[in-house]
């Protein structure tokens, strides 16, 4: 079989799960329930996240919080202050893509 096969959870609860974290990429799964978030950070990569039901408030460097609903794709450059949450009722479910993956970039 030359395909690599990775798979997910499915939950209604809060949940963070690594998939993938090798020398091309790192891929998490996120469920966020209402008023839940992540904590404050800084990306360490070239972040996509992907957000596949309900809808994402996030506030990013010092720009205002915005809102994405699934079906959205966000791009985020390295080395920006990130704050995540779901402010709804509705569960926020989300991919985050690393690429390349953070063990291509120095620590600091």
């Amino acid at each position: 079989m030359i395909e690599k096969v990775y798979e997910f959870k499915n939950s209604e609860t809060k949940m963070i799960e690594k998939i993938v974290n090798d020398e091309n990429a790192a891929i998490n799964h996120m469920i966020l329930t209402k008023d839940t978030g992540l904590p404050e950070h800084y990306s360490n990569s070239n972040v996509y996240m992907i957000i596949i039901r309900g809808t994402m408030s996030i506030k990013l460097d010092d720009q205002d919080t915005k809102e994405y609903m699934a079906g959205k794709i966000l791009n985020i450059p390295y080395n920006t202050k990130m704050n995540v949450k779901n402010l709804h009722d509705d569960i926020l479910e989300f991919f985050v893509v690393k690429a390349p993956s953070p063990k291509n970039y120095d620590k600091k």
